[in-house]
């Protein structure tokens, strides 16, 4: 009985935390992504684990999708994206990562509980996910959940509305994503 409470506790807190995110900053993302040469995804540890399933589900739908990190992922080039999961704004290896895309002439996009992070102040399009931080931060939403799953559990379902938002630009249906799904399984 407690787990169910529990569970339903935790789409309060999801429900909460998305109905205050901006759709505006979705949909220019979403612009962003549909305009870009290249979208390459990064994010570390669990944010890192959303941010691989959204570059899949690029993948599916013909886009030029990669994971920072990977060994197959090429370089990242002017007119590229560079979009990045981060609840703090902070971490040291992705910020790198912004301050190169940005040198080379990538656009810089990021989903993040705080917008004036060092990764926010590098992006140019902004997603606030309205989230706790996995320290705790005073001023930020507080959850009853450890550390960043709220705000791991709010990017990936924003992620998915992002996908559902260009399989309907691009008139894709489930079905046609399935012709790049992998088959060798």
């Amino acid at each position: 009985m407690r787990t169910l409470i529990a569970a339903s506790s935790i789409l309060q807190e999801l429900e909460q935390t998305l109905q205050n995110v901006q759709p505006y900053e979705l949909e220019a993302l979403a612009e962003r992504i549909a305009s870009a040469g290249a979208i390459f995804v990064a994010g570390a540890g669990r944010s890192g684990l959303m941010m691989r399933a959204f570059a899949m589900r690029l993948m599916h739908m013909g886009f030029s999708a990669y994971v920072v990190g990977e060994t197959v992922t090429p370089g990242i080039a002017e007119g590229d994206l560079l979009v990045i999961g981060s609840g703090s704004g902070e971490t040291k290896t992705l910020a790198a990562m912004a301050a190169k895309a940005n040198s080379i002439g990538a656009e810089v996009a990021v989903l993040t509980v705080v917008p004036e992070s060092t990764l926010g102040q590098l992006a140019s399009a902004r997603v606030v996910i309205p989230a706790a931080t996995k320290d705790g931060a005073a001023g930020r939403a507080v959850s009853g959940q450890p550390m960043g799953s709220l705000f791991e559990q709010a990017l990936l379902l924003l992620l998915d509305t992002i996908v559902l938002h260009l399989m309907e630009r691009k008139a894709l249906e489930g079905a046609a994503m399935f012709n790049n799904h992998a088959n060798l399984e």
